[in-house]
C-alpha cells in the first residue's frame, strides 16, 4: 500500500448501538471503493472487520478493527468499534486515534441507548461527527421521524444533507439537498432543509452571519466552505441516509467524509517533525506474539528504526511495519504523520505508550478506560490449565486494559474483573482458543474478618504426658479490641519468670496462628493480646508447647469476647438518568446499602452509597436493566464494617458446611 500525505488521510471511527449495521457499513464502504468485489455478511462471519471467532459466535463486533479504503485520492482509515457496552474500552481506544466519527443509526429503531452514549463520548472529546441513518430499506424505516428524534435528543446542530427517495422496499436513491437534482415532489422538503443548513453555516462565522442577514441567503461556494468549517468545529453534524446492504447512499457518505471531515493536519498532527507514534491497541497472537496498532503522531515511520518508549523508559526496535486491513496486514515502506499502522513483537510496549526519539519527548493521547465492575474468581479446570493460566490471562489483560487481574491475598483466589458478564465470557473463550486454557468461573469468595467487641481474659494449660519428656505450656492472656484498621499488637506483663523469656516468642507465634485461622474460619483482626501470667515445667516445657497454649488461649478468648464478623464495604458511585434514580436507590436498599448522598444535573442522577461487597460484585448487570443501559457505576473498597447478626449467622452456617482440607 502506498504512502498517503497527511492531508489525504481521514481517520474515522464508527460508533453505534449494537445492531445498527455498523460493521455492514464498513463492508459497504470497502466494496464501494473497489477494495473487495463481494459484500460479506455479519451473519455469515465473512466481513472484513469482524474476523475473530468470538465475533462470529456472538454475531457482533467485540474489538476494534481498522479497514482502509481509497477514494478520490484519499485514504479512509475506517475504525469499526463494538456497539456492546461490555467492550466500550475498545471504542475508547479507537477514539484516541480517530480524528472524526460516524454515528450509525437504524432508520427503524431511531435513537437508541448506544446512540446517546456514542454522542456523549464524541461531544466530550469534541470530535467532528457525521450521522448515517442506515437500513432505509428495512421495514418501518422512517427518515423524517429519525431526523426529528436526532435533533430532539442530540441537538439542533444535526441537520440532513440528503433525503431518501422512498423507504422500505421502495427505497432506491438519495437526493442531495445542496445540489439541484431534486425532483419536484421533494422540492419543498429539500428547500426547507437547505434553509436549515444555510442558517447553521451562517452561525459559524461572523462574516457569513452578516451576509446572511443582509441577503437572506449565501452563495453555494460559501455554504460548502462554511459547512466543512462548521463540521470541523463541531458546530454542525450532517445527517446522511442510505442502506449498507443495497449500497444506496454509501458513495454520498464517502464523499462527505472526504469533503467535510478533518485530516490529521486539521487536528495538529506534525508532518515534518521527528518520528513519533502512539500505541492505541495491543493484541496477543499465539503464533506472531504481540501485535501493536499505532498512530503516527509526527514525522514518518519507516521499518527497522529504533524509538524510545517514553512510558516504559525502554528502547523499542520496530521491524517491518504494516497497514492493517481487518485481520490481514499489508507491508508498507513508510507511513506519514496521522496514518495508522501495525508492528509486531515490540519488546516492552503496551496500549497507551508513546514511541519517539529519546531526545524529543512526546505526550501521546490519554486513554481513560472505565473501571471494571463485574468480578469473577478464575480457576483452572485441570493441572495442565493451572500451569498455563497465569501466562494466558496476563496476555489477555495486556490486550484489554479494561480487564484487570488480582490475586486476593485473603482468599487466595485469582479475581478477574471486567465490564460485564459477556466481557468475562469472551475472555474465557479467548483463553481457550488462543492459549488452550480451560477456565472455570465462580462467584468470588468474600474475605470476611472477625474481631472482638469487649475486653476478656483467657487461660489455657497445655499438658501432655506420653512417656519420656512430656509437653507443658501454661498461659494467661488478656484480649483488648483495637480501632478498625489498627491490626495486631502483642505485649507481656509477665513477672517473676512464670513464663520464661525464651518461650514468649512462641506464645506470640501461637496467637498469630490462631488469628490467621480464626474461630469460624475467618481471620481475626484489630486486637491487642497481653501475656500477663502463666507457668512452666523445668523438663516438659518447650517452645512448641507454649505455641499450642497461645493458639488455644486465643481461640477460647475470642469466643468469650463477643466476636463480630466484618465484611468489606464498597463505595458505589452511580450515574443514572433521573427517571431511573428511584429504581436504582430501591434496588440498592435491598442490598443493605447506606445512601450517603444524591444530586442531579442535566438530567442525570448521581448516587453515592456504601454497599457490602457480597451484595454488589456483579451488580452492573442489574444496573443496566434498571437504567435501560444508560447507567454507569464505579466501585472501590472503602472499609470493613460489621455484618448484621442475622446475616452473620447465615455466613457462619455456610462456612461450617465447607469441606475441611486434610493436612498431610
Amino acid at each position: 500500500m502506498d504512502q498517503f500525505d497527511s492531508n489525504k488521510l481521514r481517520n474515522v471511527a464508527l460508533l453505534a448501538h449494537s445492531g445498527s449495521g455498523k460493521t455492514s457499513l464498513v463492508e459497504a464502504i470497502h466494496f464501494a471503493t473497489g477494495a473487495i468485489n463481494r459484500l460479506g455478511k455479519t451473519e455469515d462471519g465473512n466481513t472484513v472487520s469482524d474476523f475473530e471467532p468470538e465475533e462470529h459466535k456472538h454475531h457482533t463486533s467485540l474489538q476494534l478493527s481498522v479497514v482502509p479504503s481509497i477514494s478520490k485520492g484519499h485514504k479512509l482509515n475506517i475504525i469499526d468499534t463494538p456497539g456492546y457496552a461490555d467492550f466500550i474500552g475498545e471504542t475508547l481506544s479507537a477514539l484516541s486515534s480517530a480524528d472524526s466519527a460516524i454515528i450509525v443509526v437504524s432508520a427503524s429503531a431511531g435513537v437508541e441507548v448506544g446512540t446517546e452514549i456514542a454522542w456523549n463520548y464524541l461531544r466530550e472529546r469534541k470530535i467532528p461527527t457525521l450521522i448515517f441513518i442506515n437500513k432505509m430499506d428495512r421495514e418501518n424505516a422512517d427518515f423524517q421521524s429519525t431526523v426529528k428524534q436526532l435533533q430532539s435528543v442530540l441537538g439542533s446542530e444535526c441537520i440532513p444533507l440528503n433525503v431518501p427517495d422512498g423507504a422500505e422496499n421502495s427505497f432506491s436513491k438519495v437526493f442531495s439537498i445542496l445540489q439541484n437534482d431534486t425532483p419536484i415532489e421533494f422540492f419543498a422538503e429539500t428547500e426547507n432543509a437547505r434553509e436549515q443548513i444555510v442558517e447553521k453555516v451562517a452561525e459559524t462565522d461572523d462574516g457569513l452571519t452578516e451576509k446572511y442577514l443582509e441577503l437572506g441567503d449565501l452563495e453555494d461556494t460559501q455554504i460548502v466552505v462554511g459547512l466543512s468549517a462548521g463540521v470541523k468545529k463541531c458546530q454542525i453534524v450532517p445527517i446522511l441516509c442510505g442502506s449498507s446492504i443495497t449500497g444506496v447512499g454509501v458513495h454520498e457518505l464517502i464523499h462527505a467524509v472526504v469533503d467535510h471531515l478533518p485530516s490529521p493536519l486539521d487536528v495538529g498532527i506534525v508532518p515534518d517533525g521527528p518520528a513519533a507514534a502512539f500505541i492505541f491497541k495491543t493484541t496477543a497472537d499465539p503464533f506472531v506474539g504481540k501485535v501493536s496498532y499505532f498512530r503516527v503522531l509526527s514525522g514518518t515511520i519507516s521499518p527497522n528504526i529504533d524509538l524510545w518508549n517514553s512510558n516504559q523508559n525502554q528502547s523499542e526496535r520496530l521491524g517491518q511495519i504494516y497497514a492493517p486491513i481487518g485481520k490481514t496486514q499489508a507491508p508498507v515502506t513508510s507511513l506519514a504523520a496521522g496514518d495508522i499502522g501495525v508492528v509486531t513483537k515490540l519488546a516492552h510496549a503496551v496500549t497507551g505508550d508513546t514511541l519517539c526519539p529519546k531526545s524529543n519527548s512526546f505526550d501521546g493521547p490519554k486513554i481513560e478506560f472505565p473501571s471494571p465492575v463485574y468480578s469473577v474468581a478464575v480457576h483452572p479446570k485441570t493441572q495442565a490449565d493451572l500451569e498455563k493460566m497465569s501466562t494466558a490471562l496476563n496476555r489477555l489483560s495486556e490486550e484489554d486494559p479494561s480487564l484487570t487481574l488480582k490475586r486476593d491475598k485473603e482468599t487466595g483466589e485469582l479475581i478477574a474483573t471486567g465490564l460485564g458478564d459477556t466481557h468475562i465470557d469472551v475472555m474465557t473463550e479467548r483463553a481457550k482458543r488462543k492459549f488452550g486454557v480451560d477456565l472455570e468461573l465462580r462467584v468470588p469468595q468474600i474475605p470476611y474478618r472477625e474481631t472482638i467487641s469487649k475486653i476478656t481474659t483467657s487461660e489455657y494449660r497445655h499438658k501432655k504426658q506420653s512417656g519420656g519428656h512430656g509437653q507443658y505450656g501454661h498461659v494467661l492472656i488478656r484480649l483488648e479490641p483495637l480501632e478498625a484498621g489498627s491490626g495486631f499488637e502483642f505485649g507481656t506483663e509477665v513477672v517473676g519468670g512464670n513464663v520464661p523469656k525464651e518461650y514468649i516468642p512462641a506464645v506470640e507465634k501461637g496467637v498469630q496462628k490462631a488469628m490467621y485461622e480464626g474461630t469460624d474460619g475467618f481471620p481475626v483482626v484489630d486486637l491487642r493480646v497481653i501475656l500477663y501470667d502463666g507457668s512452666s515445667h523445668s523438663v516438659d516445657s518447650s517452645g512448641a508447647s507454649f505455641e499450642i497454649a497461645g493458639t488455644m488461649a486465643l481461640k477460647q478468648g475470642v469466643r468469650d469476647a463477643s466476636p463480630v464478623l466484618l465484611e468489606p464495604i464498597m463505595q458505589v458511585k452511580v450515574n443514572a438518568p433521573e427517571s431511573s434514580a428511584g429504581a436504582v436507590v430501591g434496588d440498592l436498599n435491598t442490598r443493605r446499602a447506606r445512601i450517603n448522598g444524591m444530586s442531579s444535573q442535566n438530567g442525570h442522577a448521581y448516587i453515592d452509597a456504601e454497599v457490602p461487597r457480597s451484595e454488589i460484585q456483579q451488580w452492573s448487570t442489574n444496573l443496566r436493566a434498571l437504567t435501560q443501559g444508560r447507567g454507569s457505576v464505579a466501585i472501590d473498597f472503602v472499609r470493613f464494617g460489621e455484618v448484621p447478626m442475622n446475616v452473620q449467622q447465615k455466613i457462619v452456617a455456610e462456612k461450617s458446611k465447607e469441606p475441611t482440607a486434610t493436612k498431610s
